[in-house]
């Protein structure tokens, strides 16, 4: 199987190939892909070098998936082109997300809805993914009205600027910068551009994604998105107002057992989730599960998980294995 990653050199890219060889999805050919500046570097996978090559010569050798992560305005350019040459794309922009024919997947949720028409389908945000892992089997039982959000997003979000911004910070040196401000010892209130209505596009990410992939409109949902100076990793407050009561313990048992997720709520011992414990990690973290004693029928929770993985690679390499179980190539 000829497996293109699109975006090869990036921090996302880089993460889907480890996440390819992880997993040992069955790759029998790679192809990395990049910008003409990247081509000819080299790439390790599975012990082996591979040369970047252009898009065209990538189209040219057909994979039968391609991954992308290499902005927007890229893959509105070339995933209709790997498409028209039979290769399903597994995007990992907001480029496809909120087009009414393309599915936008967590694999754990709403995979079932691809078929093999399915040439081009849409990665979540990486906060949204986290997120809707948990929602889910809590609006199944109890039906979500609401949703108040509040993100502390680290800089690998950004892509490896940031890290370096950070980093450079911490060690004293003036480079390039990827925020309008120092990062580091600071916390920005500011993920991707402000729109007109006062949010900024990621926060409108979280109510609009939100929605598409548990497939109901009538939540309602705000968010806060604000930049952390924590290298990997994203963490999320969120605040859920419920039809339905419930019973805490209750809500500790169904999320205990929903598959990609592990509990971690024992404040008594100081146990709780974080960006230290998530790295490195595919699961979805949630922990300081308790009552809203300010409202009715409402729940807070604390969200963490590896953004770089389930929050980006894990979850389009997951697609892709769910094509390739179910006969979907």
């Amino acid at each position: 199987m000829k497996v293109a990653v699109v975006g090869a050199t990036g921090l996302v890219g880089g993460m889907m190939l480890k996440v390819l060889e992880e997993r040992k999805f069955p790759v029998s050919e790679l192809i990395p892909v990049a910008s003409e500046k990247s081509v000819g570097k080299n790439v390790i996978f599975n012990s082996k070098e591979y040369k970047v090559v252009s898009m065209s010569d990538a189209i040219a050798q057909k994979p039968a998936i391609a991954l992308f992560s290499a902005g927007g305005n890229t893959s509105l350019e070339y995933a209709p082109k790997f498409a028209e040459v039979g290769t399903i794309v597994i995007d990992n922009s907001s480029a496809w997300r909120m087009d009414a024919n393309k599915k936008l997947i967590v694999p754990e949720i709403n995979a079932y809805v691809l078929t093999k028409d399915d040439r081009i389908i849409a990665n979540p945000n990486c906060s949204t993914i986290q997120m809707v892992m948990v929602l889910n089997p809590l609006h199944q039982k109890y039906k979500i009205k609401r949703l108040v959000i509040s993100t502390y997003q680290s800089v690998s979000g950004t892509g490896a600027k940031a890290v370096k911004q950070m980093e450079n910070e911490r060690n004293g040196i003036i480079g390039d910068m990827a925020y309008h401000y120092q990062i580091d010892r600071n916390c920005i209130p500011q993920c991707d551009v402000f729109m007109e209505n006062g949010y900024t596009r990621e926060e409108m990410k979280m109510v609009n994604e939100t929605r598409k992939i548990i497939g109901d409109n009538s939540i309602r949902v705000t968010a806060t998105a604000v930049r952390v100076p924590v290298t990997g990793g994203h963490s999320e407050a969120v605040n859920i107002e419920f039809e339905n009561d419930f019973n805490v313990d209750d809500i500790w048992n169904l999320l205990s057992n929903t598959n990609g997720i592990i509990v971690q709520d024992n404040p008594s011992k100081f146990n709780y989730p974080m960006p230290l414990f998530a790295y490195g990690k595919d699961e979805v973290f949630v922990g300081r599960i308790r009552r809203d004693e300010s409202n009715s029928n409402t729940l807070n929770l604390w969200i963490v998980s590896d953004n770089l993985r389930k929050g980006a690679a894990t979850n389009a390499v997951q697609i892709a294995e769910y094509l390739v179980k179910n006969k979907l190539l």
